[in-house]
């Protein structure tokens, strides 16, 4: 290997790991949140790059259907329990608020997807399908059991995980979809070839990254999701919901899973199961920093992105092999610098 393969093989390096940086981004919030291991993460990811190729293609997405079915039984989860607690009219309405939200989207996109809009309108309405579901799947699987062990929850993902995988192939069929480049522009540096769709890429993890910083240090719902990351009894003492704080750490964890699969899309051909592959290895990165530390994520992140590049290089069979072989030192490093502690 020669200085200019290391060097192609280090800018695709850089460009995986941007994807699994922020996948692990959206775990380590929602751990760190909720305590749930979100791995129906990668099902966010596929859903999205799915759910635009549908709309390219001028068929309706049969995600809309599952967000109608997830906002209904909503409605009526929360229906049942303001006639048991005897809610008032207006704190119904600000409980089935996602399901509102949920609905009306889903309406949108169905009367868009036959028109074929232009590609930005097939993102957004892409973007809020998938985006939407965050906090329904919240609602629906985990607010009931925001006091179990996480063992509990992690057996809940994994049934919510096989959920969505069988829900994918249903909708979209067996077959993959690959979606056109946002950008066919290609530049050339030395030994280097950056495609468009690189520097979007690049740029949207940058400028999603920087969003969140912003978000996180400086506006007060941020705070509050903070607070309760670092002592969720402390915090709803405070005043700072619970059940708010789980469900808008699921809403930022699909947008962000959406808008990952935007991004590869036109770079690999999407199956209904390739977001377990992916998810798989943005928990890898996250586990570098504990499921708690976001900087130490995004470092997690660009290690497997390199690790994966240069594995296919010497090894191409064995690259995923390679991958998730790193976790195993990373866990027994993790095991000494932060010993595990019984829950109460």
């Amino acid at each position: 290997m020669d200085l200019t393969i290391a060097a192609i093989l280090g800018l695709d390096g850089l460009t995986n790991g941007a994807i699994y940086a922020l996948v692990a981004l959206a775990l380590v919030l929602v751990f760190s949140v909720t305590r749930v291991i979100f791995i129906p993460q990668g099902e966010f990811v596929a859903y999205g790059a799915l759910t635009l190729a549908s709309l390219q293609s001028g068929r309706l997405p049969g995600t809309v259907w599952l967000l109608v079915l997830l906002a209904l039984s909503t409605l009526a989860l929360d229906a049942a329990q303001a006639w048991r607690e005897r809610w008032g009219a207006a704190r119904l309405l600000r409980r089935a608020g996602a399901a509102v939200v949920a609905l009306a989207v889903a309406a949108v996109t169905v009367a868009l997807a036959a028109a074929q809009p232009p590609l930005p309108v097939q993102m957004l309405l892409a973007l809020a399908v998938v985006t939407a579901m965050g906090p329904l799947l919240h609602r629906l699987a985990y607010r009931a059991l925001s006091g179990a062990s996480v063992l509990t929850l992690l057996i809940v993902s994994v049934g919510v995980h096989f959920a969505l995988t069988g829900l994918g192939l249903v909708f979209f069929g067996a077959e993959g979809y690959r979606t056109p480049a946002f950008w066919d522009a290609r530049f050339d540096v030395g030994p280097l070839s950056f495609t468009g769709q690189t520097l979007i890429i690049f740029g949207a993890s940058v400028a999603l990254i920087a969003a969140l910083f912003v978000f996180f240090e400086r506006t007060l719902t941020g705070k509050a999701l903070r607070a309760t990351s670092v002592n969720r009894t402390g915090a709803r003492l405070m005043g700072i919901s619970g059940d708010a704080a789980g469900a808008l750490s699921f809403t930022l964890a699909a947008f962000i899973g959406a808008l990952s699969g935007l991004l590869i899309s036109p770079s690999t051909t999407i199956y209904y199961d390739t977001g377990f592959l992916i998810g798989l290895k943005g928990f890898v990165a996250a586990v570098f920093g504990g499921l708690a530390s976001f900087p130490m994520a995004l470092a997690g992140a660009v290690g497997v992105g390199l690790i994966e590049s240069f594995g296919a290089f010497y090894a191409s069979a064995f690259k995923e092999v390679i991958v998730f072989t790193v976790i195993l030192p990373v866990l027994l490093w993790r095991s000494f610098v932060d010993p595990h502690h019984e829950e109460h």
